[in-house]
């Protein structure tokens, strides 16, 4: 009485194929690292904001418009320093398109003085531009001023 098979069953032949999901689930990741770090390198304006605890936006604006003030008094249209005459040109440009008006996003190193910061919202203000979001820098957990 035999129990057991004689025969040899042969061996599997062996993979010849590229396993393709460990490498697109590196790109997948890569992808999103990247896409979480370039909005992050666009400011190439060196200012120190001001720290502050804050909710984050729910949605984004459909426009805005960069306003970052330095701590020499040196105004920035986006990427562009613009001097008095020349930024009130494009705020005034800004202010008489018919429609709904941008917000203004304002970034303003902390040392300004506040006179000045206050003048410059006087002047959005006067060009019909209410909407001014202040953009400050995330407070580091734990740290109380």
């Amino acid at each position: 009485m035999a129990f057991g098979r004689l025969e040899r069953r042969q061996a599997d032949a062996p993979m010849s194929d590229i396993n393709m999901t460990p490498l697109i689930d590196v790109m997948l990741v890569l992808l999103v690292i990247f896409m979480i770090t370039a909005p992050l390198m666009s400011s190439s304006l060196k200012l120190e904001l001001p720290e502050a605890e804050g909710a984050q936006p729910t949605e984004p604006a459909p426009e805005a418009v960069q306003l970052s003030l330095q701590a020499n008094g040196a105004l920035y249209w986006g990427e562009e320093r613009l001097e008095a005459e020349a930024f009130a040109r494009r705020l005034a440009e800004v202010g008489a398109r018919p429609g709904e008006r941008p917000e203004v996003m304002l970034r303003a190193d902390q040392s300004v003085a506040y006179g000045r910061v206050a003048e410059l919202i006087g002047q959005l203000q006067q060009a019909g531009l209410n909407r001014i979001a202040f953009v400050t820098e995330r407070a580091a957990e734990g740290s109380a001023r």
